[in-house]
């Protein structure tokens, strides 16, 4: 359950957690055109609280709105302005950031032109998403009987809370099977993406992950080509198939939710040693140095602020 705070910036103001409403026949609710990001900030070594990545975050907020044509009535800065205030208000030196933006009530039907875009803000704690465990040795999975939309039946670049139905679908039959997690297939039938998080594998020392043509451009994936590639670790951007996953050295999921999380199985078969091996501990080491602030080479990554 989410751990309650006391604040929710809702359209420039600072509103009391419960007093956070909105219609019920907002747009957003009925038709699920609603772009939103998920954004971490972590307490780093100095004890100063930093959000990560916070300019690209924001950067794919918007461009959500654009490709589904919403306009917002902020700018990036004053959003990006927002999210601190919202964390320092709430005085969190570590937690989990859902900007969300959505159509507000007025004319119903697929078509509207006047209905107000409305922005809200929360922020709260929130520790591993797929569990402490998991972080360490690994989750789980099972392949998804649901494909991943592709390219022309949803437009893929974009976040927006309608087209994770999918992905609840694939979860549910993954959560009830068992499973930690699921893997979603394209179109083709290769690999796509998991329900809320890009997926990478390691084989003979190559790091290969699904390219960008009908996924989301994942801000952790990023990172984590490019820190791959600092670290001497080929990066192939590449489409495989479920078998190359089963027969894999090592594989896991990224996300700013699922941040690095090993794959030990999937479908009943052990990946690689059925632990997390060189190259995942690798990398991972390196993402929690640099969003902690040990490593300070991307410390521009970083965007510092005073609780």
């Amino acid at each position: 359950m989410i751990q309650k705070t006391d604040y929710i910036w809702m359209d420039g103001n600072l509103t009391k957690w419960d007093d956070a409403k909105i219609h019920v026949l907002i747009h957003s609710l009925h038709y699920g055109v609603a772009p939103f990001e998920g954004i971490r900030a972590y307490t780093t070594e100095s004890g100063k609280p930093a959000v990560f990545r916070l300019d690209k975050h924001i950067d794919r907020f918007f461009d959500s709105a654009h490709i589904v044509m919403m306009d917002y009535p902020y700018t990036k800065k004053e959003v990006m302005n927002a999210v601190i205030e919202t964390l320092q208000k709430n005085k969190l030196r570590a937690g989990y950031i859902r900007p969300i933006a959505y159509i507000g009530y007025g004319d119903m039907g697929l078509y509207v032109e006047n209905n107000p875009v409305h922005i809200a803000i929360a922020a709260w704690p929130w520790g591993a998403y797929l569990g402490d465990d998991g972080i360490k040795n690994g989750i789980r999975i099972k392949i998804a009987s649901y494909v991943r939309y592709n390219v022309n039946a949803a437009m893929s670049k974009a976040k927006i809370s309608g087209y994770y139905v999918n992905s609840i679908l694939a979860k549910k039959e993954s959560k009830l099977a068992g499973y930690d997690e699921t893997i979603l297939l394209d179109e083709d039938g290769y690999i796509a993406e998991g329900s809320g998080e890009n997926v990478f594998i390691v084989k003979n020392g190559v790091l290969k992950t699904p390219p960008l043509t009908s996924i989301l451009p994942g801000i952790t994936r990023e990172t984590i080509i490019q820190l791959a590639k600092e670290s001497g670790i080929p990066v192939d951007e590449t489409r495989f198939t479920r078998d190359e996953l089963y027969v894999a050295d090592g594989a896991f999921l990224t996300g700013t939710a699922a941040e690095i999380t090993p794959i030990r199985e999937v479908d009943n078969r052990k990946i690689g040693t059925g632990k997390p091996g060189a190259i995942t501990k690798h990398i991972q080491k390196r993402f929690f140095d640099i969003v902690k602030g040990k490593d300070k080479k991307h410390k521009d990554w970083l965007f510092y602020y005073k609780v």
